[in-house]
């Protein structure tokens, strides 16, 4: 496939045209132009975490993949640890000892590798959630939840987001914590991702059973604990969500960045800020220090920044909201920030 889009797309180029590659799907279309005879500054940019050296060594065809990104002139990652990653394996190549392709040859030197974290635009999603639909959706779940806290989450239905784990710490929260009854609401909005594809398909038969399971054990005849959302919202509707949610629960297992999180944080009343719960394992992370960092594989450490972020007191929500609105990452930029310039040609 990337040899016919190669194919495809030299005919277009002109010498002095920068060609900027998404995600991983496309690796091999550097190489594939090069062979060509393609000189252009070649840029990519990878959208998912990069493998650590003995996750990547795992793949059958990983000296393949790493002679292809060799052929690029810039590749830009969204984390530190992933430029981290990267220049562990270059630096540090296990040479192949059944012949074929030699890691070991991989020649890095001509390609700038950097982070460049993406984000949304604060001020736009600050607008969006004040926006007529999204006041209306406010004024819909103000009904619906009365004095309650809303615990918010807002993800695909996809393996990586840790839904299962998120709402089984939910669920160790009001085990642990009986005050919390009937004074909080979990939100789940996951519309389907890749159903058709079994491991997408057992998360969600795994989801279904746990959020069961919680409305079993805790719902009673005038109080259900969560709600459970298999479809998609329109922007202005999730602003209105995310304004109105106490906690923003953003707790994948492994994520590039999340924009979910810069989303909530955009979305908050200056007045009187929710509290951000994050994944350590989201590229967000790196970014945005000041929010509740949390283990998502270790339920009960999720279900303690829970009960920490609804019992935290207004001084301190504002403090952590104010340095989370103005971005402590030096390379953190608005979307739409585009990869610099390529240094050199090839």
């Amino acid at each position: 496939m990337n040899g016919q889009f190669a194919r495809a797309l030299l005919p277009l180029l002109k010498p002095d045209d920068i060609v900027w590659v998404h995600d991983y799907h496309l690796i091999p279309l550097a190489s594939e132009l090069r062979a060509l005879g393609a000189r252009n500054r070649i840029g990519f940019y990878l959208h998912i975490p990069f493998p650590t050296a003995d996750a990547l060594y795992a793949i059958p065809n990983h000296g393949e993949l790493m002679r292809d990104l060799s052929r690029y002139d810039l590749i830009g990652f969204q984390a530190n640890r992933d430029v981290a990653a990267f220049r562990e394996f270059a630096e540090h190549q296990a040479p192949s000892t059944f012949g074929g392709l030699n890691t070991k040859h991989i020649d890095f030197s001509r390609t700038e590798v950097e982070a460049f974290p993406i984000g949304s635009d604060p001020d736009a999603f600050a607008k969006l959630a004040i926006s007529p639909a999204a006041t209306k959706m406010v004024h819909r779940m103000k009904r619906a939840l009365g004095e309650q806290n809303l615990i918010l989450g807002v993800d695909r239905l996809d393996y990586s987001k840790g839904l299962p784990q998120r709402v089984e710490a939910y669920e160790k929260l009001l085990a642990n914590n009986h005050r919390f009854r009937r004074n909080v609401h979990m939100l789940q909005v996951a519309p389907p991702s890749r159903d058709t594809i079994k491991e997408y398909q057992e998360t969600s038969d795994q989801l279904d059973a746990i959020c069961g399971r919680v409305m079993g054990e805790f719902a009673e005849p005038d109080w259900a604990p969560l709600t459970y959302v298999k479809r998609a919202y329109g922007q202005p509707s999730l602003a209105g969500l995310y304004r109105l949610a106490r906690v923003g629960l953003v707790t994948p297992l492994r994520d590039g960045m999340n924009l979910v999180a810069h989303e909530y944080i955009g979305a908050q009343k200056p007045e009187n800020p929710g509290v951000l719960v994050l994944s350590r394992f989201a590229g967000a992370a790196e970014i945005f220090p000041e929010a509740l960092l949390v283990n998502p594989f270790d339920t009960d450490e999720t279900a303690e920044a829970l009960r920490m972020a609804l019992d935290m007191d207004l001084d301190e929500r504002k403090s952590r909201w104010q340095s989370l609105v103005r971005g402590p990452h030096p390379q953190c930029r608005r979307l739409g920030h585009q990869l610099p310039r390529p240094p050199r040609a090839r």
